[in-house]
């Protein structure tokens, strides 16, 4: 079992092949593939490749299986004894992918 730690969003998330994965959102190309060039480590049972902050040449393959946006989330601010109040709503637009292969 290959494992992988890769770097998409400001994030980093922990692979392995099948793993499905809701992230922010990413544009792929008109088949639904994405190739995911930032992996940091790479992990089986022969030993464990860490890169610096990148591995050369790795890469994790996925594929796109749906765009999506997540729950809203209220903001709300206010100061006591000032009439001061805001309400604010955001909504992320995410990606859910499926990982298909680790190369590296």
């Amino acid at each position: 079992m290959t494992l992988a730690v890769i770097k998409t969003g400001g994030k980093q998330y922990l692979v392995s092949e099948g793993d499905v994965l809701e992230i922010e959102r990413v544009a792929a190309d008109e088949k639904g593939a994405l190739v995911f060039t930032e992996v940091l480590l790479i992990g089986d049972e022969a030993g464990v490749k860490l890169g610096a902050p990148a591995i050369e040449g790795a890469k994790v393959l996925a594929e796109l299986v749906e765009d999506f946006r997540d729950d809203k989330v209220i903001v709300f601010k206010m100061n006591r004894r000032k009439r001061y109040r805001k309400t604010q709503g955001h909504r992320q637009n995410k990606s859910k992918v499926k990982i298909t292969k680790i190369e590296g």
